[in-house]
């Protein structure tokens, strides 16, 4: 992929990816987006199509439609955009990768559908809330010649067995030959870029909020986060879920709270730096 040149160098401690990132702090406001709070009840992307020129890392995001409901979630806008353009923000800070942007410099993210040729042009893909999407026969279709020819899908901010079940359900009808595997911290992804001791497990801030700083979202039954994947015959892992935890919220809302931020963003921003990584060099 053009622009991802990753360091070798390989941070063993949560304090240094902090370190980092409150270096980076004073920037924040311009990562939070201009006139754009949290996220919001998208029926639509802010911008459509793709960026014009792409020289470096696009932040794609499958927009879908919402079959189920769930206490915190907003389909496939949940975390958006904020959390989009944040990760583009930090991952040329924090690693030398390049990134993409539109012609009047806005940072490249963008949203397609499964069944836009656009697709192709994404090896990287990312959903929020996939326990409520569900996929028509031309969007299976789509996905499942996309993942084959290379394409990376990260799913994220899905809690309990109601939405695991459905998520599972499917996504076994884009993969049904592949088996849903659990990715212990054994695994590389875990240490691509930086250590990643265990899957984190971050709620949303309003959640964090309501509960008195727990990690349980609430209105889902108790459960640990979970990586699992779908890998192909070769190892290469060609969709990525993050289960019982909300990744992206560790990016959207990194300037929200002092709290939410030391207790959370470095790890979210671990996990996602390491996962595209991995998605992108294997």
């Amino acid at each position: 992929m053009p622009g991802l040149r990753v360091s070798a160098i390989r941070w063993r401690r949560w304090r240094a990816v902090v370190g980092a990132l409150l270096v980076l702090v004073a920037t924040s406001v311009v990562a939070q987006g201009r006139g754009w709070g949290g996220e919001g009840r998208f029926s639509r992307p802010i911008r459509e199509g793709l960026p014009e020129r792409r020289t470096g890392f696009m932040f794609c995001r499958l927009q879908y439609d919402r079959v189920m409901a769930f206490p915190s979630g907003l389909g496939w806008s949940t975390d958006y955009p904020r959390s989009d353009r944040n990760f583009m923000t930090r991952l040329p800070q924090l690693t030398s990768a390049h990134v993409t942007r539109w012609l009047d410099g806005e940072l490249g993210h963008a949203v397609v559908r499964a069944t836009d040729p656009n697709l192709f042009q994404c090896p990287f893909l990312f959903a929020s809330d996939p326990g409520s999407a569900g996929f028509s026969d031309a969007e299976i279709a789509q996905l499942r010649t996309w993942l084959l020819k290379g394409g990376f899908l990260w799913v994220d901010d899905f809690w309990g067995e109601r939405a695991w079940q459905h998520w599972v359900g499917q996504i076994q009808l884009v993969l049904p030959e592949y088996r849903i595997q659990e990715l212990t911290p054994e695994h590389p992804i875990y240490s691509v870029f930086y250590h990643v001791p265990e899957m984190p497990q971050i709620p949303s801030i309003q959640s964090w909020y309501d509960t008195g700083g727990l990690t349980q979202e609430r209105g889902f039954e108790p459960g640990a986060p979970r990586l699992h994947a779908i890998l192909d015959e070769r190892g290469r892992v060609m969709v990525l879920m993050t289960h019982n935890t909300d990744i992206a919220d560790g990016w959207e809302r990194e300037t929200d709270n002092e709290d939410f931020f030391y207790r959370f963003t470095a790890q979210a921003y671990g996990v996602g730096v390491n996962a595209l990584v991995w998605g992108m060099s294997h």
